[in-house]
């Protein structure tokens, strides 16, 4: 089975809250909320895919040192192996904005299940709410 690498980042805002981006029609899970990040390409590094992900599809910068490890989830679609590691960011430069046709909500950790996510977001709730809080 296919092993793919999604690498997604929690930006977590001044009011605690966590933004979250729905998928757009035409894409696989289209209307389910997620973190945003993308598949890191070939010699790309994680960190380095979110910098550019989060360039691209929010329209904001964000710095290296600014990206903080936090976990990882697992899980095992039809047809591959998703490997998603969260890391958590509390600064960077610009006001997001979907900039891929997505909407956008900045949501409370606790209010995150309130979303409809894809399969491999949802365990990433709860460690989101003890690291934040409400």
């Amino acid at each position: 089975m296919k092993l793919v690498l999604v690498a997604a980042c929690a930006l977590v805002d001044a009011d605690g809250r966590v933004l979250i981006s729905e998928r757009p029609a035409g894409k696989a899970l289209a209307g389910l909320w997620e973190f945003p990040g993308g598949k890191v390409e070939p010699g790309e590094r994680p960190e380095e895919t979110l910098i550019r992900e989060l360039a691209e599809e929010l329209g904001i910068q964000v710095k290296e040192a600014c990206l903080a490890p936090l976990t990882f989830a697992s899980h095992t679609y039809p047809d591959f192996q998703l490997l998603m590691p969260l890391w958590i960011c509390r600064r960077w430069e610009g006001l997001a904005q979907g900039r891929e046709g997505q909407r956008l909500a900045w949501v409370r950790p606790q209010k995150l299940r309130d979303y409809p996510m894809p399969p491999a977001d949802e365990p990433l709730i709860p460690m989101l709410v003890d690291i934040i809080g409400s």
